[in-house]
């Protein structure tokens, strides 16, 4: 089951996840949490790696309008979007919202899917032009 949106970005680690934030924020995604599993890892189990971020991000109105549908919904939101170093590129990976719909077997989940879908791929079209 493919459930990841990735793009491969020519740009520095940091620079990258600048305009993630930029382009998710365009699309009226907030960031609810960040998650720096490298830091994590190194300060918890003394173990390196490349940078990694986990962005937790939101557009309020998708969420209630999927709270609405399924209240059970939240144990997947908020759409994660990852964001890591590879080889002097950085890949830029967002979950699928499609994967609610295919998880829950929710249609009434189907349009917003769709809709968090189509802005999700917005803002990687604006990283990638």
């Amino acid at each position: 089951m493919d459930y990841g949106i990735p793009l491969t970005l020519d740009l520095p680690f940091a620079e990258a996840a600048e305009r993630v934030r930029a382009a998710l924020a365009e699309q009226g995604f907030g960031i609810l949490t960040e998650i720096d599993v490298q830091a994590t890892l190194r300060a918890k189990l003394g173990e390196e790696m490349e940078e990694y971020v986990i962005l937790g991000a939101c557009n309020p109105a998708l969420a209630h309008r999927a709270l609405q549908a399924d209240r059970r919904i939240g144990l997947l939101l908020p759409c994660n979007v990852v964001v890591r170093a590879a080889d002097g590129r950085t890949v830029v990976e967002v979950m699928d919202p499609q994967l609610m719909v295919r998880v829950t077997g929710q249609p009434a989940l189907e349009a917003v899917a769709d809709e968090a879908a189509g802005r999700l791929r917005a803002a990687l079209e604006t990283l990638s032009s």
